[in-house]
């Protein structure tokens, strides 16, 4: 059976209002996982005026009610239902493996409970005016926040561009992926159990083919305060663009081209372990993946051994039990394969993998000489390869871990903690994790770091609220022209 996304808008599950529906495609299967709605022009603005009339009511409603929502939230999310429900459905739909799927489930509840603690930050000031009257700042909601997301952690990234959002007083309208759209839907759902008001949070799925004309619409619509978007730097610069042309604010999170910098003084067996983790994690398919591995001489040859030994262990495949994965879509794995044999024909040495695919599925590919300029350098590959690159002192290290737009984690190895303390805020990255995972950001305190090559793509209390000043004049002043 194919299963069916409906959207959701004031409270209500809807078709289309033409019909009009599209195919849910899984890589893995090489078959189609199910049907959703495709909205229309009147579908978007509908979505809008529910988000429009139902903020009046909820930015009146108190922080600590909405806290004690995301609570309830959190709890149900917790269950062994919900946990059920969230990794069958994030399989099925975009074909990872099931620990993937689960542990995205598992960063849920405590993503919500971060969430619901951030009604402790809606807080103002007051100070004496200049007139000698009384001035009181608030922070108050913008209104309706137009939210888009990707494929890749659908239900985790869905509920981050969703839940500061809402916990600050404002209504959403949630566009999804065309490639997840039952996932995507789960985090409405969930809030509509938990007794989330009808309108404070729309649903809206639209067809790859009016994708682009929808969303600039949906931008343009004057109710929408906000867009922040989460995904690739192509999509991201055309949202921007349309933003900038009503002069809206924009949060965008446009991916990683993450570096892992291995000085000669590390744990070279932790950091192999750390890296291949890092980078082949969902088939490399993570906005934090570690992409560049930038390693001193001294160790280098050691490091891309121990690399090389541990990547060619993992399996490959579509059954249930392997490591690997097929990459999202055909042309993302041409596209891979693509720039490596530009690499290659650069000067670069692929030392593992055969630069070839089955369909979707690549095994692990690592490639030596790497350089600035070449594809393989400049952009995220998102997919099951490394990049190494040689040099001599820990100051080349930084400088060639800064020669990239993407500025989102990184990570540093060494086991001098003084020379880790001196050279990690030289790495131009919103998180640099020393002896540590790439793929590490601290979700839970709000803040996403430096995003992709969009500059900062932050979801905190600060980028969903204004500040608002309310000026208290004291009475009996005297005015006059001089």
């Amino acid at each position: 059976m194919v299963h069916f996304t409906p959207l959701f808008i004031d409270g209500q599950e809807t078709p289309a209002s033409d019909n009009a529906t599209f195919e849910v495609f899984n890589t893995t299967k090489s078959s189609v996982v199910g049907t959703s709605a495709s909205a229309s022009s009147a579908d978007c603005k509908a979505a809008v005026e529910a988000a429009g009339r139902a903020f009046k009511a909820w930015e009146k409603t108190t922080p600590w009610f909405r806290r004690d929502l995301f609570l309830k939230v959190a709890d149900l999310v917790a269950s062994d239902a919900w946990r059920d429900l969230i990794v069958q459905t994030t399989v099925e739909e975009t074909g990872c493996i099931p620990g993937w799927a689960w542990g995205n489930w598992s960063l849920l509840a405590s993503m919500l409970r971060a969430a619901a603690s951030s009604a402790n930050d809606l807080t103002g000031t007051t100070f004496p005016s200049s007139t000698g009257g009384q001035c009181v700042m608030e922070r108050r909601a913008m209104g309706v926040v137009f939210a888009i997301v990707p494929w890749n952690a659908p239900v985790a990234l869905a509920l981050r561009a969703i839940a500061v959002p809402i916990i600050c007083g404002n209504t959403v309208v949630l566009k999804s992926s065309e490639f997840s759209p039952r996932s995507h839907a789960l985090v409405v759902q969930l809030f509509h159990e938990a007794g989330l008001p009808n309108g404070v949070l729309n649903y809206i799925s639209i067809s790859r083919e009016t994708a682009g004309v929808l969303t600039a619409e949906v931008t343009a619509h004057p109710l929408v305060r906000k867009i922040n978007f989460t995904g690739g730097d192509r999509v991201g610069r055309i949202i921007a663009t349309e933003a900038a042309k009503h002069l809206k604010p924009v949060v965008l999170e446009l991916g990683g081209n993450a570096a892992a910098v291995v000085l000669e003084d590390a744990s070279i067996e932790d950091a192999a372990n750390a890296i291949v983790y890092g980078a082949m994690m969902h088939s490399g398919q993570i906005c934090m993946s570690t992409e560049r591995v930038i390693v001193q001489r001294a160790v280098a040859d050691t490091l891309v051994a121990q690399i090389k030994t541990l990547s060619e262990k993992l399996t490959v495949g579509t059954e249930e039990s392997v490591n690997l994965r097929p990459v999202f879509t055909e042309s993302s794995a041409a596209n891979i394969l693509a720039a490596i044999s530009e690499a290659q024909a650069a000067g670069a040495k692929v030392v593992s993998g055969d630069l070839t695919r089955h369909g979707a599925l690549l095994r692990p590919h690592l490639v030596t000489g790497v350089k600035p300029g070449m594809r393989l350098w400049e952009c995220e590959s998102f997919g099951p390869v490394l990049a190494f690159a040689v040099v001599d002192t820990p100051e080349e290290a930084v400088e060639l871990a800064n020669a990239s737009e993407y500025s989102l984690t990184a990570a540093l190895w060494t086991s001098d903690m003084s020379k880790a303390q001196r050279i990690a805020p030289l790495i131009r990255a919103g998180y640099v994790n020393v002896n540590g995972l790439t793929v590490h950001n601290e979700p839970f305190i709000g803040v996403a770091g430096l995003g992709g090559t969009s500059g900062y793509g932050n979801f905190h209390v600060d980028d969903f609220t204004d500040k608002r000043v309310v000026v208290t004049h004291p009475l009996g002043q005297q005015f006059a022209f001089q």
